[in-house]
This record gives C-alpha cells, structure tokens and sequence, in this order.
C-alpha cells in the first residue's frame, strides 16, 4: 500500500483549439525561471507548436508540452470548463486553480489543459466540488477518506483498472459495463467520469482545509488493499452491489445495504420492485428538508429536486428515436420494456426492448440509463407503466424511478443527513462500506 502522498496530473479540458484565462500571479517556465507571466492569458495551437501570449510577460512557445510552474500563492483561471459532461445539467464555467499548469498538444492543432497538484490538495477541492463546502464537517471528512481511498486505489491499480467491458453482443443482447478508461495524458480527470475537481471555485478553505487535515493519509482499507471507494448521489433506500454494476467480480465491502435504521428487505422480484418504487420509504435519503440540501448540495445539484422517486415519460415515436441515436438500432415503435433481472436495490441489470422491427437485451446499469435518455437517466432503478390505447398499439411508456447514481458504495445525501444528525465520520463510513476499516498510510 502507499506511504507517502502522491502528486498528481488532473486533466482540466480536452481537444480545444484554443484557451483563454487569467494568471493570478507570477508563473515561469523551467526553461526561464526568472521570466514571469501574468495577467489574462491565451494559449493556441499549430500543429505540435504550443503558443502562449500573456498581457505582462508577452509571448512564449515550446513543442508538445508547455509547463508553467506557479509562483507563491499564484493561481490561474481558465474561462468555458465544461462541468457536468453530457448529464441534464451540462454548463461551462470559469474556474480557479492551485498549482501548476500544464498543456499539451496532440500534434493536429489540439490542446490539453492538466493541473499538476498534491493529492491533499487536490482533495480540498473535491469535497467542496462533489459537495458543498458548507456540508456538516462529518461528511466533508467522511467525503475526504472514501475520495482519498478511490483515487489511490485506482492508481495502484495502474492507468487502466476498469476499462469498458467488450460487449456482450448477439443478434438480440448488448450487455456492457463502464470502468475508468485509460486517460492517455493525465492520472484523473476534472469531471463526475472520474471525480468532481473544480479548483478553487467553490472552496472555504477554513473548512476544506480543516476536513483534508484531519483525515490526512487516512484510507479504507479491507485486507491488505485499499477500498475502492464508490459514490454517488443518492440510492433511493438502498444501495447496490459492485458486480451489478461493473465486473462480475464481488467486493464484501461494496455489498447492498438498506440506507436506513429500518431493516428494509432487498428487492428480488417485479412485485417487490413495484411495491418499493411506487412508495416513498423510510431512508437516510429520503429527505425534502430544503434548508438542509441547500446547505450540503452545490448549486447545480440543488436543480434536481426528485432524487429520491422520479417519473420520466415516452411515447412510442420519441423513445425510438431515443434508442436510435444512443444505440445506434432501429427498433421502430417501441411496445415494450421488460427488466430480465435487478440488483437488490431495485436496479435494473437486464433490461429487454421490444419493438416492431427487433428486440434487444441491454445491460448493465449504466447501459441502460444511457439508452433510455438523450443524457442519463438518474438511475435504473423504475419501474415501467405502459398506458396503452384501447387497440393495444399506441403506447406511452412511464418509467417511475428512485435515486440518483449507480448506488455503490456512499450515497452522498444519506451521508449528508446522517452527518447532520451528529452522526460521526467513521461511524457514517461504517454503515456504508460494511467491514472496511480506517488506516493511516502517511
């Protein structure tokens, strides 16, 4: 396991042809460092050849990789960073950095922005980018150890620990689970693929910083490895196994949990599924208490009102196209949604599509919030309500839903309201990632 605190390369943006900002501060080059740059900035690219012109430092260039080193308590922003990267909240930003930055070309006019950073630094931004700063410090702390815990995790495992499966393709099945693909030029990125990093936009570094001292070096661990650490936003009452969601291969510490005080039974068969997602139960996450959401939620996130139980509605014509343009298969009018199988809490692992020109099985989970959305769907957890026309053809199709995100591991909100009722760290992490424990690296 690790002993001491790794350095990191964030990738901020990808494939742009052109980059805008403001040094706040001095930055060199290793080449000059007595020359500094600073003030608004613009970065382009001819081919390999990387040009930056400062408004107080004037001109530099380099092939390949241009690297400026930041000066104390320097910073840089970069204006039009993509956050929320094909979901229903997608928008572009400004955003302020620590550290150093890095841009790189790709030899066809094509620039990379990486932040080159120390991970507990980095995590002072996580927290306060995947949460809000103003969270209860139990959760930015519990928020800070599973963070921690995922990305080292990952980089133990090397570059590419979980790539996209190879389908499972037949004439009527494609079934697919999503890793962390290989990011060819950078360890993590900026956005919710890897982990929400957006600088120092959002921070309070009173608080921040007091979460990430706090638990500096702690990690999960099970065994002799470190946890890898999942979340998300909010299950719905319970969570989900790792194998339903990505490789067929268990994590004990990733098992379904009901996120809640209530021993709520797993959820094995389509009656038990309808009776769970047509009802409103008791659970951690399962809260309206807006004072409390605006206080633990980023702005962005708060837009989103119906975690807990959702509804999303089809008619024929519009689901095909649907299918058509995230698939890539012509179903024609579409007559019915079946789940084949569900993970134990409620969300759907098979799912068969019917239509007038062929049907498909399509998994996993990810697949299939893919599939059924021109973004995502919150989550594959719903049940499906087909209201039909007296002829039985025309069809819209109802899909009534429950939570947000694949539900492995921490459901951020639940954290959140446990935290906000006293609930300690450790002990919020203990009902979540059942038999890992907490340990020290460094």
């Amino acid at each position: 396991m690790i002993h001491q605190e790794p350095h990191l390369r964030v990738g901020i943006m990808e494939r742009k042809t052109e980059i805008s900002g403001r040094l706040n501060g001095n930055f060199h080059t290793p080449q000059h460092p007595a020359h500094s740059f600073s003030g608004s900035f613009s970065v382009r690219a001819r081919g390999d050849e990387i040009f930056l012109t400062a408004s107080k430092g004037g001109e530099t260039a380099a092939r390949h990789s241009l690297n400026l080193l930041s000066g104390e308590q320097a910073s840089f922003s970069l204006q039009d960073v993509t956050i929320g990267v094909s979901f229903h909240w997608e928008r572009q930003e400004t955003q302020t950095f620590s550290g150093n930055l890095r841009l790189l070309s790709d030899g066809r006019g094509r620039l990379t922005v990486i932040n080159d950073i120390a991970l507990e630094d980095y995590l002072t931004s996580v927290i306060s980018s995947e949460m809000s700063a103003t969270a209860p410090m139990a959760l930015l702390e519990a928020h800070a150890i599973i963070s921690r815990s995922w990305l080292v995790a990952m980089l133990e495992r090397g570059q590419s620990p979980f790539p996209a499966s190879s389908p499972s393709r037949s004439e009527n099945e494609h079934i697919v689970w999503y890793g962390r693909e290989e990011h060819r030029n950078f360890d993590v990125c900026a956005d919710d693929h890897c982990q929400r990093y957006q600088g120092l936009t959002r921070m309070i570094p009173q608080r921040t910083a007091a979460a990430v001292n706090a638990t500096r070096g702690v990690f999960l661990v099970y065994g002799n490895a470190v946890c890898d650490a999942r979340y998300y936003k909010c299950c719905g009452g319970r969570t989900e196994t790792f194998e339903n969601t990505w490789e067929d291969t268990p994590h004990p510490y990733l098992s379904s949990i009901a996120d809640s005080t209530v021993a709520h039974p797993p959820v094995l068969d389509e009656a038990s599924a309808q009776r769970w997602l047509l009802s409103s139960p008791e659970a951690f996450c399962n809260t309206r208490d807006e004072k409390l959401l605006r206080q633990i939620l980023p702005s962005f996130d708060q837009e989103t009102k119906d975690f807990f139980r959702w509804q999303v509605a089809y008619d024929q014509e519009e689901l095909g196209k649907i299918l058509l343009m995230k698939s890539g298969i012509d179903f024609g009018l579409v007559q019915d949604l079946i789940p084949l199988e569900r993970g134990p809490s409620g969300r759907i692992v098979r799912l068969k599509i019917v239509g007038t020109k062929t049907s498909v099985v399509v998994g996993k989970e990810l697949e299939i919030r893919r599939w059924l959305s021109r973004t995502h769907l919150y989550s594959s957890a719903f049940v499906v309500e087909a209201q039909r026309d007296p002829s039985g053809q025309d069809c819209r199709f109802v899909l009534h839903g429950g939570g947000w995100g694949h539900g492995v591991g921490l459901c951020q909100i639940g954290a959140a309201v446990m935290a906000s009722q006293g609930i300690p760290a450790e002990a919020i992490l203990r009902h979540y990632f059942r038999g890992a424990s907490l340990k020290k690296l460094y």
